[in-house]
């Protein structure tokens, strides 16, 4: 086994084809990479290569600059071209 890697949990998932699942902060979905043609090694490189920060023990502190790692940059929207933006229900926060 190797070291845990803040921010990245795994599930198994019985009878489901392996797979990493990459979300933003807010949990929305942003790729899903295939795992079941690569070795454990492979994995450990993908994982290091995505940016995620591997911890010497699972209680070990995370640097500061790495508790959000590997955050990706959220997807530029194309504008709007002047349409409003949508209505939302009294007091519903904007980023929901």
């Amino acid at each position: 086994d190797t070291p845990p890697s803040h921010n990245l949990e795994m599930k198994h998932l019985a009878g489901a084809d392996p797979e990493l699942v990459l979300l933003s902060h807010r949990y929305e979905e942003l790729e899903r990479i295939p795992l079941s043609d690569m070795t454990r090694e492979e994995i450990n490189h993908l994982v290091q290569d995505l940016g995620f920060y591997r911890k010497e023990t699972p209680d070990a502190p995370v640097p500061e600059e790495f508790q959000f790692a590997p955050a990706r940059p959220l997807p530029t929207l194309p504008p709007r071209h002047g349409k409003p933006p949508p209505e939302r229900a009294e007091g519903e926060h904007p980023d929901l």
